[in-house]
């Protein structure tokens, strides 16, 4: 509703008091008798211009007709849980039909060091110079934009190819690598002709090119700057080695201060950045003596994941340089832990490693690897030695390669990066000796450094990844890796996560519990007391499990309706009705022709015959004709309504407007569009009011919570307001119960302005 005679009364009230008060007592009975009349007025308003009586009735009228089926939760999660394995498996078999090709490409590619080849660079792509010339690696590339990649602007039919500023992009490697991997451009488009709900298709090379399907355009960062890197990435990392244990050592005697701290803590930090939440890691920084510098985590090896790699890189800026470094006793406690967790069967249960960062080494540390690394030397030794000076170089070399890890200097901060990534490469040789073609699934995370200038919105990703191995007989190494990103992700959150839902799931189980929660809503304004039911199983498979929650009441049943297909069809028709146009009633993204069909489009061309090939959710296309027809006499009573609205009396109703749970919608103005004082509510660019993929409006949702034939009534905050200072939008809502407790239907309401308000 819009802004009504609330505002005024309450502002009348707030104004008569103080003076009143000063002058005679006012009675109880009185005030109450003021509320009871403002409240019998304002639900008098409400009822006749939201309709909900009449809708109430039109519910009841079909009821006898009307089945209620029970959810059954554990069947329901079971089900969903082996759609999305088969979801899933059809990404990891795109990824190894680009194994499979970048492997052959491989083989059948003999290295030109003289090579010559134009390719679409992604920056360079459409650039021209100043003679209106496509400049070198820049030749026109068709860009459109597409609702499935978030609106950005792509190339569906060739990839294009990013590389870092400081990858040079006539590189003899770089050409080899780009040219053989142009194969992959068939399977790419193949791929998403197959799977069409597939997003993004990429190949990371070590070289450090990263080819990209579809092609889009890469803009620099404010320094003018490409600092991406697809070798920095978790999937690339994760798949180029199995999971790690690892443990840093770090010298902070007196010879570190200065640049060397600096130097060594950017190393550090890299190195935490090469880990992922299938890896376990801990710190130990020395000097005189040995200690964690986080105390919590002595004598053990934590998970890499996010919060612990944040955690780490904090105390990490905090060390400080000072007394004499003797690293023994640092390698001795070490390779202690490493040795009760292999063990113990606990941490990454394959590779691991030691990484010594130091300016030298000067004492007899041959004995610690004699007593715990020699002759098995299951722990690698990898050492940093920072700094320009050579003098402890011997030693330092001498510890990495006498315990099968890797020796670098690092000078600069520039040298960090390169030198870093050294190791992964040394992890990775007994999988390129084996072939193992493992499936890594990276942790969720936004994906915000990739299109950061460009995405409308953050998309929650996880990456399915595979290494690819040269089948030719030379040096070992990673040549490149292939994934896929899928943004279709189904994610179990609430409020009140408990540790028993939780581990119940790390643990793959399936099961079922209830859990009283408390849902905050309008951003954190409102909060929801809700008693939900969880069912979980796990996706097989996968690493993945998989939740469903269900709110007890109108959450646990499904109303069927019996309805014919041309009553149903006629009243879909009508103007004033709109479907969630992010749900899929229909699937439109297989066939091209079908995607630019709206929902509703589709649902209508379903049911009437003219698209037979349209794959639609029949129980849900049955749902909507239901509502439809239960709900069309509302166009005629708020036409009416506005017809013999006497605008002095009852000036400042705005709108009505009502809401299925199977996503229909309808709504009328009672004045004129240009009138409107909400502008954006019930449009597409204010998801906050309208039905979603991954939310019900929030007039919806709290309507839903109350019982029926209550009015909720929602005042825009200051902070909402388009011109700020007072609220003067009211939106009133209420459910309509059919049956089941009074907690299955529909909500409906109305929208008001108050110019008192103002």
């Amino acid at each position: 509703m819009g802004p009504w005679a609330v505002p005024w009364m309450m502002l009348w009230l707030f104004c008569l008091l103080p003076s009143a008060r000063a002058q005679t007592k006012i009675p109880l009975e009185t005030v109450k008798s003021w509320a009871d009349a403002f409240g019998g007025e304002l639900y008098s308003i409400v009822t006749k211009y939201s309709g909900s009586l009449l809708l109430q009735k039109k519910y009841k009228d079909v009821e006898p007709t009307l089945k209620i089926k029970e959810v059954d939760g554990l069947e329901l999660v079971k089900k969903f849980s082996e759609q999305m394995e088969s979801m899933l498996r059809r990404k990891v078999e795109a990824v190894e039909r680009l194994v499979e090709a970048a492997e052959d490409a491989d083989l059948n590619h003999e290295y030109n060091s003289s090579l010559e080849f134009d390719y679409y660079n992604s920056l360079l792509i459409n650039e021209k110079d100043e003679n209106d010339n496509y400049v070198e690696l820049g030749d026109e590339f068709i860009l459109e934009p597409n609702e499935h990649f978030n609106n950005l602007l792509v190339n569906t039919t060739y990839s294009d190819i990013q590389l870092p500023t400081n990858v040079y992009n006539k590189d003899p490697d770089i050409l080899n690598g780009v040219y053989m991997s142009e194969a992959l451009n068939p399977i790419f488009v193949d791929n998403f002709e197959r799977d069409p709900t597939l997003t993004w298709q990429y190949f990371g090379s070590s070289t450090g090119f990263f080819r990209l399907y579809p092609g889009i355009k890469w803009l620099p960062d404010e320094n003018g700057v490409i600092s991406f890197d697809c070798r920095n990435r978790g999937w690339y990392i994760q798949a180029a080695t199995s999971p790690k244990d690892i443990v840093i050592i770090v010298d902070v005697s007196g010879s570190m201060k200065g640049l060397r701290m600096t130097i060594a803590k950017h190393t550090i930090i890299t190195i935490l950045d090469t880990l992922g939440e299938n890896d376990f890691v801990n710190i130990i920084a020395y000097n005189d003596y040995v200690h964690f510098i986080e105390p919590c985590f002595k004598g053990i090896l934590v998970q890499a994941d996010r919060d612990n790699r944040e955690h780490f890189k904090q105390l990490v800026d905090e060390l400080q340089a000072k007394g004499v470094g003797t690293v023994n006793k640092a390698l001795t406690e070490s390779f202690k832990i490493l040795r009760e967790f292999r063990d113990a069967g606990q941490g990454g249960l394959c590779n691991q490693a030691i990484m010594l960062i130091t300016d030298g080494a000067v004492e007899d540390y041959e004995a610690v690897f004699e007593k715990y690394n020699w002759p098995d030397r299951k722990v690698r030794v990898f050492t940093y030695l920072i700094g320009r000076e050579v003098t402890f170089a011997p030693n330092v070399k001498w510890i990495a390669c006498n315990n099968k890890g890797y020796y670098t200097q690092i000078s600069t901060l520039a040298d960090v990066q390169e030198n870093v990534m050294e190791y992964l490469h040394v992890l990775s040789r007994p999988m390129v000796i084996n072939h193992d073609h493992d499936i890594i699934w990276t942790e969720a995370y936004m994906d915000s450094a990739l299109f950061a200038s460009q995405a409308q919105s953050l998309l929650l990703m996880t990456t399915v990844a595979m290494p690819v191995f040269s089948k030719k007989n030379e040096t070992l190494g990673v040549h490149g890796y292939a994934f896929l990103n899928t943004n279709n992700g189904y994610i179990l959150s609430h409020p009140d996560l408990r540790p028993l839902l939780r581990t119940a799931m790390i643990n793959g189980e399936t099961g079922y519990l209830s859990m009283d929660v408390k849902v905050p809503v309008d951003k954190g304004k409102r909060v929801l007391f809700l008693t939900n039911d969880y069912f979980f199983t796990d996706i097989s498979g996968t690493p993945f499990s998989l939740g469903v929650v269900l709110s007890r009441g109108h959450g646990e049943y499904i109303l069927l309706g019996n309805t014919s297909v041309e009553e149903g069809l006629h009243d879909l028709l009508q103007p004033d009705l709109s479907l969630a146009n992010e749900w899929i009633y229909c699937i439109t993204d297989i066939d091209p022709d079908h995607r630019k069909l709206s929902q509703l489009e589709a649902v209508i061309r379903f049911l009437t015959g003219e698209e037979p090939d349209l794959e639609c959710d029949e129980e849900l296309v049955q749902e909507v004709l239901f509502d439809a027809v239960v709900t069309a006499p509302m166009e005629a009573y708020w036409t009416t309504l506005a017809l013999n609205m006497s605008m002095e009396t009852e000036a400042g109703v705005e709108m009505a407007f009502l809401g299925t749970r199977a996503g229909l919608m309808r709504s009328a103005l009672y004045v004129g569009s240009e009138k409107i004082s909400n502008r954006k509510f019930l449009t597409r660019k204010d998801k906050e009011s309208i039905f979603t993929m991954d939310h019900f409006p929030l007039w919806y949702r709290r309507a839903a919570e109350h019982p029926p034939g209550s009015f909720i009534y929602s005042i825009v905050s200051e902070d909402d307001s388009e011109g700020g200072g007072l609220p003067k939008v009211v939106t009133v809502s209420t459910a309509v119960a059919v049956s089941v407790d009074g907690k299955m239907g529909i909500a409906a309401g109305v929208e008001e302005n108050y110019p008192y308000f103002i």
